[in-house]
């Protein structure tokens, strides 16, 4: 029996374009916050929080194919009014990204890269809040591919003067 190799395959099952290519340089920890605003007082709190979690990828372009692209995550844990503790990370990454034609590049970079570093992102998170002797906090996973697809028909939605209404609520 002979093996035939079909060449790369997307994540949908169909062939990859031979030209493309998506892959990471390196993963590094670009700015790291965690604070507690309230200090000791923070844990003699009854613990019913509410989280607020700002999400946001910046990318930058390095040269011709590399690309850093930044993952910021901001996590405020609040107790009523108060903030018990705040948690900033910026994760980032160097990927060498080709073969892409404009608007797939830019899903490639707002997509894909976000989606690997997240993981890191999420588990260095984790890590400074149990440090910070509060309960673990389990972020959920993230769909990077629907908040891109949003991002854009909020984007042609404004091109289009769609704006808007009173209600905050795209007409």
């Amino acid at each position: 029996m002979t093996e035939q190799n079909a060449g790369p395959v997307n994540g949908d099952g169909r062939d990859q374009p031979a030209g493309n290519q998506l892959a990471i340089k390196r993963v590094y920890v670009k700015d790291v916050s965690f604070e507690v605003p309230m200090g000791l007082e923070a844990f003699g709190q009854q613990w019913q929080p509410r989280v607020n979690q700002d999400i946001a990828a910046e990318v930058k372009r390095l040269n011709e194919n590399e690309y850093e692209v930044v993952l910021s995550i901001t996590i405020s844990v609040q107790q009523e009014k108060e903030v018990l503790y705040l948690v900033e990370v910026h994760q980032a990454g160097v990927f060498v990204v080709a073969g892409f034609e404009a608007p797939q590049l830019g899903q490639v970079l707002n997509t894909h890269c976000p989606s690997i570093l997240f993981p890191y992102a999420r588990e260095l998170i984790d890590s400074l809040v149990v440090r910070g002797n509060f309960p673990p906090l389990m972020l959920p996973p993230i769909n990077f591919e629907a908040l891109f697809q949003q991002a854009a028909r909020e984007k042609s939605q404004n091109a289009l003067g769609g704006g808007a209404s009173p209600s905050g609520k795209p007409n």
